[in-house]
């Protein structure tokens, strides 16, 4: 894990301006407040930082996520396929960028079930992804990458949760922030708000939890 922090995942501080703008994006769906979020693989904090929530929670397998965490979010070094640090039904808003990509199949179906669980109903599952679709060329660049995901498979597979599809975009961001673009917050507010965004190949995928899902609580035998 350290060696990934310091080869693939290394911090930016232009990351920061890019990801107020990518909030401020995400009202649309989250509002200006609400009242619990949760960031699943938080790595620097640039999300859950940010957010405005009355609780904010912060999940990583890296302990050392927390030194770039602020004081007033409540940070847990767990794997995603195990949140029961989590209440069921606590959360409104479950967001996770850059992580489904890592998950071998039998985790993904481990972690769907732990978001569900953790949910709220009609809570949404928010995540940014590499879209296969336009970035296999690099896809593989990053060597902890283990699953292939295109907008159709990301949304079939929420489907296959339990989850309805809220919105999809199949280009939000380029691959990486390592791309040529500025890092800065106005420019990122203009890019998201064209109908053309260059270099996008990163994808933006909206889901909500069914109200009619039966929670299936960590402590059932």
């Amino acid at each position: 894990m350290a060696s990934y922090y310091s080869t693939r995942y290394t911090p930016d501080p232009g990351r920061t301006k890019v990801w107020r703008a990518i909030i401020n994006y995400l009202e649309k769906y989250i509002g200006t407040s609400c009242e619990v979020v949760i960031d699943i693989g938080c790595g620097y904090g640039d999300f859950i930082n940010n957010v405005n929530a009355q609780k904010r929670y912060a999940i990583d397998l890296n302990p050392d996520a927390a030194g770039y965490l602020i004081d007033s979010v409540e940070f847990r070094s767990t794997q995603v396929t195990d949140l029961s640090c989590i209440a069921d039904a606590s959360v409104d808003i479950a967001f996770s960028s850059n992580l489904l990509e890592h998950l071998s199949d039998d985790e993904l179906t481990l972690a769907a079930s732990e978001f569900q669980r953790i949910l709220r109903p009609n809570g949404l599952f928010i995540t940014m992804q590499p879209n296969f679709y336009y970035a296999y060329r690099e896809y593989f660049d990053d060597f902890t990458h283990k699953k292939i995901f295109s907008h159709e498979s990301l949304a079939d597979f929420f489907r296959s949760s339990d989850f309805e599809l809220v919105a999809m975009e199949k280009r939000f961001l380029p691959f990486s922030l390592k791309s040529r673009l500025p890092k800065t917050y106005f420019l990122t507010r203009i890019y998201l708000s064209s109908f053309y965004r260059p270099f996008a190949k990163q994808m933006l995928g909206v889901f909500r939890k069914k109200s009619t899902t039966p929670l299936i609580s960590k402590d059932a035998s």
